[in-house]
């Protein structure tokens, strides 16, 4: 990777590719100038849909006004015109769209596939990550030649093959950026009745399968607290996965139940468990499928209305968010130093994964850049259990790579809840049916 390095004689600019997704865009704008350090920077908003870039550029220049900032709002659906002298650039795009998401679910379900969100690993995940592929692979040929210095900050998923992808192609810094530990720990501090103040962790494995492998309450471990909620029924259906994995496992996962379900072989090909994973889920209750997807639809449908109302609102609420990304441009733009959980290549962090994997972890972010811990060893059984993704994210990366189209065959292959529902030749022909119905996405393959 190579150093990020700022120019503090002039204005900070963020980069914001895929600005069109306008409800996170909205939060991220927010929570950037919600920090004094950076109510004087640039934000360049870029988006290949004219009409959400319209109505996200009105609603920002719209915030700069209320709050009176010195802020400068650029907008363009041009990507070499967003990059000139950026410091920062936020990826949050969604190739394909909703059209491509549902043949990500449709067409295994069809193979008896039960994905809950498909975004991240199984057959959903790998081809939103071929879809994704390209785009990445302009962004990363155009930063390498017009701002090779900026950051790369990435909220796309799927997060570690995307991450891994771009790592194997440049030498530009990137981090990914996910909320599933903040999440997860306020969650776990909830559970226990204690103030999210008063606990400290650590946390760490790959995006989406990250375990909490500290919990402490006024510096007292805390895990005999949750252990003890195995046995309250109203607690664990809430969150059956997490708590299985906790009983089973001996540690806590950082992903919802929903998703965590269709990362192993265990849950989704037995109706039982669906039934009690989704009984109490977060998105559509008893909906045995697709809930990320159905979600996603439904809000498709009112879209335009909402965000009109977004963009006419009276005013525009300030709150900061928790999401990591503003909290990591600040203390790299004011060096006002702090911690965030970013997925970054396993340089000798985790030992007992993979060197050059997707690693999630704790990292200082300061003025001198993202500087990621050193964990050491997972515990071996939860290291087993992210190296049965990890295999599946490399081989997915390598056919992306090398355009070997086996690759991307055996990585579906591998993936541990495809490989409990379907045979070999079954997997074949689903993956084949996927690319038949994909190819518009997919130029590279």
């Amino acid at each position: 990777m190579s150093a990020f390095q700022l120019d503090r004689n002039n204005m900070v600019k963020i980069t914001m590719i895929g600005a069109g997704s306008i409800i996170f865009t909205r939060h991220l704008i927010v929570d950037v100038l919600s920090f004094p350090a950076l109510t004087d920077c640039t934000i360049c908003l870029m988006d290949i849909d004219r009409r959400r870039l319209d109505m996200i550029t009105t609603f920002a220049k719209k915030l700069v006004a209320q709050e009176r900032f010195q802020t400068r709002i650029e907008s363009t659906s041009d990507q070499a015109v967003a990059l000139r002298d950026a410091d920062f650039v936020v990826t949050m795009i969604q190739v394909g769209g909703l059209e491509a998401f549902e043949y990500d679910i449709s067409i295994p379900l069809k193979y008896g596939i039960r994905q809950s969100v498909g975004d991240t690993l199984g057959p959903g995940g790998i081809f939103r990550f071929l879809r994704t592929v390209p785009a990445f692979k302009s962004i990363a040929e155009d930063m390498e030649k017009i701002c090779p210095k900026a950051l790369w900050i990435n909220y796309v998923n799927p997060m570690a093959m995307n991450c891994m992808y771009v790592n194997r192609i440049s030498d530009l810094s990137m981090v990914g950026l996910c909320h599933s530990v903040q999440w997860t720990t306020k969650s776990m501090a909830g559970i226990i009745s204690a103030p999210y103040d008063e606990v400290s962790y650590l946390s760490a494995g790959i995006n989406h399968m990250a375990w909490i492998l500290k919990f402490e309450w006024k510096s007292k471990d805390a895990y005999p607290l949750l252990i003890k909620k195995l046995g309250d029924e109203d607690t664990y259906m809430k969150d059956v996965t997490k708590f299985e994995f906790l009983d089973k496992f001996g540690y806590y996962v950082t992903e919802s139940s929903l998703h965590m379900s269709e990362y192993v072989p265990y849950f989704r090909h037995f109706d039982h468990w669906i039934e009690l994973i989704h009984m109490k889920g977060t998105w559509h209750e008893n909906s045995p499928v697709g809930t990320y997807l159905e979600r996603c639809q439904a809000s498709a449908d009112t879209f335009e209305s909402d965000m009109e109302k977004l963009v006419q609102e009276d005013k525009v609420d300030m709150t900061r968010s928790h999401e990591f990304g503003s909290y990591l441009i600040n203390a790299m733009t004011s060096g006002q130093s702090t911690v965030v959980y970013g997925n970054v290549p396993n340089k000798s962090l985790i030992t007992n994964l993979p060197e050059g994997c997707c690693v999630e972890l704790p990292c200082l972010v300061d003025k001198n850049g993202v500087q990621p811990t050193v964990v050491g060893d997972l515990p071996l059984q939860l290291a087993a259990l992210n190296r049965t993704n990890i295999n599946v994210q490399e081989l997915a990366v390598a056919g992306a790579v090398t355009g070997k189209k086996d690759y991307i065959y055996q990585a579906a292959m591998l993936d541990p809840l495809t490989a409990a529902v379907l045979d070999m030749d079954s997997i074949k022909q689903m993956v084949d049916e996927m690319f038949d119905k994909q190819k518009q996405w997919l130029p590279l393959l």
